[in-house]
C-alpha cells in the first residue's frame, strides 16, 4: 500500500464509525480497518444463533423464542437522549437519512422499593408519589426555577451565579430531600455518582433542562429515542457516510498491528504482510493493549421475556435506573428493556439488560435486585466485560484511543468521549449548533 492516509481507524464500534465519518466529512482521508467481519466491534447487535453462540457455544436456542433473524440484540444497550449531543452529530452529518426512529416509552426510577415514572418537570412533580405533598411544592418551585433557567439572562439567575455555587447549595435553597436529590441526580440528571453536589452548578442544572427539553421534544412518556432494529444500526450508518465521502473499509484484516517510528509515533498499520501509511491511528483499547489501563468492570444479564417490565403501565421500551443509595451501592444499575415495537425481538417478546459497575466477584448477586423485578424470564445471559481507558499521550504519539464503554443505558458518557477524542484529533471543536427540527421528521 503506497499512498499514504490522513487517519487509520481500527475497529468498527460506534465511537469510531462516528469519528470516522466526521473525519471524513471533514475532507480526511480515510482508511477504516476491523480485525472481525462485521461491523459494530464491542457495541454490535447479534441474532438468536449469534447470542447462543456467544454465550452458549454449541446449544440450539429453543424454538420457541422464533426466528433468530428477527432478533437484534445490541451487546452495548444505549438510549439516545432525544435533544443531546448525538442526536445533534446524527443532524450534523446528515446520518439521519439512513436511520428510523422511534421514541422510547417511559422513563423510570427505582425508589423505597417501588418503581416510579421520573417527573422532569413542575407538573409532573406535583402528581408524583415518589413525593410527600409539601415536598412536591419545593420541587416544583426548584424545577420552574430550572425551567426558567436562561445562561444570558442574569433576571432567570435568582442572583446566583451557577459557575461557583455548588448543586448541594442550590439544592439546600429548595429544601429538597435526600430521596428528591437521589431521583433529580441520577435519573434526571443522568449523574454517575454524587461527587456532582460538590461541583459548579452549571452542569448539573444544564442536565436538568436538557432531560426536560427531550420530553417535551416528541411528546413521549421519556425523553429518549432508539433506532429501529436497534443500536447495530448506527455504526452501519457512519461507516455509510464515511464511504459516501471518500473513506475505504476494509474488514476481516487480521492482526492489524500499529507501526510506530524511533520517536514513538505512530506511523502505520501492518495486516497480512503489508503496511499502510498515516498521520495519525484512532483505535479502540483492544487494539493497542499496552497503552491503556483497567479502570472497572461491567456486569450485565441479559435477558429475552414475553413480558414488558412491570409497573411501567405496559411499556414496551423504557429505562429504569436503581440510584446507588436504593441499592447501598457505590455505583447505580440500570435496566435497559426493547421489544419488537423496535423490531428487535419476534412479536411478543421483550429484550432486557441489567448493567452495573462491578463492585464483587459476583455479578449474578450483585445485579438480583434488577434482575428480580423482570422476573419471569423466559432466558438469562450473566456477563462481565473490563473497561479500559487510554494512558498515553494522544498527541504526542499520534495514537487515539477511545474508552470502553460504560454500564449506563444512555449515550451522554459515549459522544462526550467522541467530541473529546475529535478535538484531539483535529485541534478543533465539533460545531453541533444544528436545528434540532430537522430530527423530529425523520423519527415516528
Amino acid at each position: 500500500m503506497d499512498e499514504e492516509y490522513d487517519v487509520i481507524v481500527l475497529g468498527t464500534g460506534l465511537k469510531e464509525c462516528i469519528l470516522s465519518g466526521l473525519l471524513s466529512v471533514d475532507g480526511l482521508k480515510v482508511l477504516h480497518m476491523d480485525r472481525n467481519d462485521y461491523y459494530g466491534g464491542e457495541s454490535t447487535s447479534l441474532n438468536l444463533n449469534q447470542l447462543w453462540k456467544r454465550f452458549r457455544g454449541d446449544e440450539k436456542p429453543p424454538e420457541v423464542l422464533g426466528l433468530s433473524k428477527e432478533y437484534n440484540v445490541d451487546m452495548i444497550p444505549k438510549f439516545i437522549i432525544a435533544n443531546g449531543n448525538l442526536v445533534r452529530v446524527l443532524i450534523h452529518t446528515d446520518v439521519t437519512k439512513y436511520l428510523n426512529f422511534k421514541a422510547v416509552d417511559g422513563s423510570f426510577v427505582y425508589n423505597k422499593g417501588k418503581i416510579h415514572k421520573v417527573p422532569a418537570n413542575d407538573v409532573e412533580a406535583l402528581k408524583s408519589p415518589l413525593m410527600g405533598l409539601f415536598e412536591k411544592r419545593r420541587a416544583r418551585k426548584f424545577f420552574i426555577y430550572v425551567q426558567d433557567y436562561d445562561e444570558n439572562d442574569p433576571k432567570s439567575h435568582e442572583k446566583l451565579d451557577l459557575t461557583k455555587v455548588t448543586a448541594r447549595e442550590i439544592i439546600s435553597k429548595y429544601g429538597l430531600e435526600d430521596d428528591t436529590i437521589d431521583f433529580i441526580g441520577h435519573a434526571l440528571a443522568l449523574h454517575l455518582d454524587d461527587s456532582y453536589l460538590d461541583q459548579p452548578a452549571q452542569d448539573f442544572v444544564k442536565r436538568m433542562k436538557l432531560y426536560a427539553e427531550s420530553l417535551a421534544r416528541f411528546q413521549g412518556g421519556s425523553p429518549y429515542i432508539y433506532p429501529m432494529y436497534g443500536l447495530g444500526e448506527l455504526p452501519q450508518a457512519f461507516a455509510r457516510l464515511s464511504a459516501v465521502y471518500g473513506g475505504t473499509y476494509m474488514l476481516n484484516k487480521p492482526e492489524c498491528k500499529v507501526e510506530f517510528d524511533d520517536s514513538g509515533k505512530a506511523i502505520g498499520v501492518t495486516s497480512e504482510g503489508e503496511t499502510a501509511k498515516c498521520k495519525k491511528v484512532v483505535c479502540d483499547p483492544s487494539y493497542l493493549s499496552d497503552k491503556v489501563k483497567k479502570v472497572g468492570t461491567v456486569s450485565r444479564a441479559i435477558c429475552i421475556m414475553s413480558h414488558s417490565l412491570g409497573h411501567t403501565s405496559d411499556s414496551h421500551s423504557v429505562q429504569l435506573i436503581l440510584p446507588q443509595k436504593q441499592l447501598g451501592r457505590k455505583s447505580d444499575m440500570y435496566v435497559f428493556c426493547c421489544s419488537y415495537s423496535h423490531n428487535v425481538a419476534p412479536k411478543g417478546k421483550y429484550i432486557a439488560f441489567v448493567s452495573t459497575e462491578a463492585e464483587t466477584d459476583s455479578p449474578e448477586a450483585e445485579l438480583k435486585p434488577g434482575v428480580d423485578m423482570l422476573k419471569p424470564v423466559d432466558e438469562i445471559f450473566y456477563d462481565t466485560y473490563d473497561r479500559y481507558e487510554p494512558v498515553s499521550s494522544p498527541e504526542a504519539e499520534n495514537c487515539f484511543i477511545s474508552r470502553s464503554y460504560d454500564a449506563t443505558t444512555h449515550f451522554e458518557t459515549t459522544v462526550d468521549d467522541v467530541i473529546e477524542m475529535y478535538s484531539k484529533i483535529t485541534g478543533k471543536s465539533l460545531d453541533l449548533s444544528v436545528d434540532l427540527s430537522a430530527a423530529s421528521a425523520s423519527s415516528e
